[in-house]
């Protein structure tokens, strides 16, 4: 029998070499931030654009089996302290929306507090944990509008249960600062505007326009289901944007976003047992 030998990342042999490869990608990302032709959104305002394009709201807190709930208070809290950097950014023709940019480093000293992170594909605690919450509510106001996505990460979207109504990619945008971004640029011709606060246990976010656009936006899954792979189960379904005219309700364009298989991330014993195939 032959035996091949992995091979091992520079990154994984032990924590003083994955930070030294963090802290190149960070170094890179500033150099092709400084060097590069994006211009990013900085304006911050109360005033509120008149239209809204898309809104979507979800629970900060989540209770289940193999939840900690002193990582889901502190997920709560970094939320908090995130949204108020980004509330009320005006995007305006041609710039570029980042969220690192808007955020800024998490620190201890700004108040960050350690929630639950994905590491090496493992839920644990980090510092700054839970924004990967408020990316994935950003991207989906996004792609519920015209606004072009331009740096988009995944990590699974199946990091809890359902609940009665699924979402799709009602999780899956990952962050982490500030190589691993998430981005939108506004190819309209005409200013958008991100809102998002936390308020009765709830994460709110609405996308906001001076005025109507001619199309509507929504995204459907086909094929969800939950699928035993090895000793792993996984989620597995496609997810499409549809836009529609606004004014036929006409389909215009159907484009295939997420080809979705991710790895399920709580109790085995909460997956609906309908919804597994072989």
């Amino acid at each position: 029998m032959r035996f091949v030998k992995k091979q091992v990342l520079f990154c994984d042999i032990c924590p003083a070499t994955y930070a030294i490869s963090e802290a190149k990608e960070k170094l890179k990302r500033n150099i092709r931030d400084f060097t590069g032709k994006d211009r990013f959104a900085k304006g911050q305002t109360n005033r509120r654009l008149k239209n809204i394009v898309s809104t979507h709201s979800n629970h900060l807190i989540k209770k289940g089996k193999g939840i900690d709930p002193v990582l889901q208070q502190n997920k709560a809290v970094n939320i908090d302290l995130a949204c108020k950097k980004i509330n009320g950014i005006v995007i305006r023709p041609g710039e570029t929306f980042s969220f690192w940019r808007t955020v800024g480093k998490i620190t201890k000293r700004k108040g960050y507090k350690d929630g639950r992170i994905i590491s090496a594909n493992k839920l644990q605690p980090g510092l700054g944990g839970g924004l990967c919450n408020l990316g994935n509510t950003i991207h989906l106001l996004v792609i519920h509008s015209p606004l072009e996505v331009t740096e988009f990460h995944t990590h699974s979207d199946a990091l809890a249960p359902d609940g009665d109504v699924r979402v799709p990619m009602s999780s899956g945008t990952s962050v982490c600062y500030n190589y691993v971004d998430f981005r939108f640029k506004n190819t309209t011709d005409q200013p958008v505007q991100l809102c998002v606060w936390c308020e009765d246990g709830e994460l709110r976010g609405e996308l906001r326009s001076a005025r109507q656009f001619p199309f509507t936006y929504e995204i459907t899954e086909e094929g969800h289901h939950f699928a035993k792979e090895g000793d792993k189960y996984f989620r597995i379904s496609k997810i499409y944007k549809l836009t529609k005219d606004r004014q036929t309700g006409e389909l215009i364009d159907k484009k295939l976003i997420r080809d979705n298989h991710s790895e399920v991330m709580f109790d085995y014993n909460e997956i609906p047992k309908e919804l597994i195939r072989n």
